[in-house]
């Protein structure tokens, strides 16, 4: 486990991990949203079951990434844009940062642990990726993208 203790966790600076992609182009919601399907179905058709993408600063264990199309489609149409265009670059952020995150437990749940890791895009946005970890099982998913104001 990469925590002995929730007190263990420290909170620093964020280090932003320039990522190697670009957001997704376009500006209509129905082409976004096509891409970054494209994307998701490479990581399906590698594994039978959950897909997922190994993550460096876990030592290549594994983050599950459907929570994250439940947790897209809650949101407005808008914000769902913004984030989507920012998919490539967060799966690039997860699989290859060595950069500690902010963590923290998470207020809802005592049995999960909330990690923040910072990116930033080629083009130059800045965003954060939130990576839920369960405790009980040591799973980690991807939840979502954030984009700052």
């Amino acid at each position: 486990m990469l925590y002995d203790t929730i007190k263990d966790m420290k909170q620093s600076e964020p280090k932003y991990y320039l990522s190697k992609c670009d957001r997704i182009a376009g500006t209509n919601y129905k082409d976004i949203l096509s891409e970054a399907r494209k994307i998701y179905a490479s990581y399906t058709k590698r594994t039978k079951r959950n897909p997922y993408a190994r993550s460096k600063y876990f030592n290549g264990q594994k983050i599950f990434l459907n929570v994250f199309w439940t947790h897209i489609m809650q949101k407005r149409i808008n914000e769902r844009s913004k984030r989507l265009k920012l998919y490539s670059a967060a799966l690039d952020l997860i699989e290859n940062t060595r950069f500690a995150p902010t963590s923290k437990p998470n207020p809802n749940d005592s049995s999960e642990i909330l990690h923040r890791f910072y990116g930033t895009s080629k083009d130059g946005i800045r965003f954060y990726v939130q990576i839920k970890q369960d405790l009980k099982t040591g799973n980690r998913y991807f939840m979502s993208i954030i984009v700052p104001k």
